[in-house]
């Protein structure tokens, strides 16, 4: 009989393990409950930047308005990088909206001959549709004045920026912002300065700052263009870092004022603003920038 009572026992030691086991009790006796069969994973964080915003505002001044793409001396906003809806440009809110969504999503507030000043009114007029994105490209005709003196020093530069981003932030919180950079005025010199037609053109007082004689190559025209190009490098920067401190910001990183354009993406009728193949360069660079995916 003892024999029999300890196999029983060890029959039901096992049994009781294999039932501890299934219950999810652990061995010294405590009582944790197991999984409940309606728990259901926690929802994954919306993420800081969309990748595929449902609405564009662009603010900023005569390129993002397609200032003599189309036709000499007039805006052609349907040919912007940023909003227009021209086929041969196909703008990023066309790639980001389709050509239907484009046209009803999209508003371009830039203002040809805008600078930094500027902006904080552009960006008072677009909070009013609500964006989720908004593009930002100015900062040339800050550079590009009478004489280098008379360029917007960098510090009011920065503090226009700060400002419209504070106000867009107080108004959209949760807006992103996509923010390009100057393009590279002394490359625009070097590219039209071969064009007999552009440098006439040029003379009815085209950015003067850097176009302005465009044949001297004397030591005060070389510091004129240095110093023209050295303030667009220094206003890049001052987008980049106020961008960085935004957590839905997105810096081109250089990207615009990098490409090497040539004559086919300047306007034939300036030699400045680019032509639609221009506007679809600046396109291509400002979607690949809002699509990227980033850690």
């Amino acid at each position: 009989m003892r024999k029999r009572d300890r196999r029983t026992r060890g029959v039901l030691a096992v049994v009781a393990a294999g039932v501890l086991g299934v219950t999810g009790c652990d061995a010294v006796g405590g009582d944790s409950a197991a999984p409940s069969e309606s728990a259901k994973p926690s929802p994954k964080p919306t993420p800081l930047w969309d990748r595929s915003p449902g609405s564009v505002a662009a603010v900023g001044d005569s390129i993002t308005r397609g200032f003599d793409a189309c036709d000499v001396l007039s805006d052609c906003p349907e040919a912007s990088w940023a909003t227009g809806g021209s086929p041969e440009v196909d703008s990023l809110a066309v790639r980001l909206l389709g050509r239907t969504g484009a046209a009803q999503r999209s508003w371009n507030y830039a203002v040809s001959g805008a600078r930094m000043a500027d902006l904080p009114g552009q960006m008072a007029r677009a909070v009013g549709r609500r964006p989720q994105l908004v593009t930002v490209m100015v900062g040339a005709n800050d550079a590009c004045r009478s004489t280098p003196a008379a360029m917007t020093p960098v510090p009011a530069f920065r503090a226009d920026f700060e400002d419209s981003l504070r106000s867009l932030r107080k108004a959209l919180p949760k807006a992103q912002v996509f923010v390009a950079s100057v393009p590279n005025l002394k490359r625009l010199w070097s590219e039209g300065r071969t064009s007999p037609m552009g440098k006439q053109v040029w003379k009815l007082g085209i950015c003067p700052s850097m176009l302005g004689d465009p044949d001297a190559l004397d030591s005060a025209a070389t510091l004129r263009r240095n110093t023209v190009q050295k303030r667009v490098e220094d206003y890049n920067k001052v987008l980049r870092d106020v961008c960085a401190e935004d957590k839905r910001c997105r810096y081109d990183g250089g990207a615009v004022y990098d490409y090497r354009f040539g004559t086919t993406q300047l306007s034939r009728w300036d030699y400045f603003h680019p032509s639609v193949n221009g506007q679809a360069r600046l396109a291509e660079i400002a979607y690949r920038a809002v699509t990227a995916k980033r850690p």
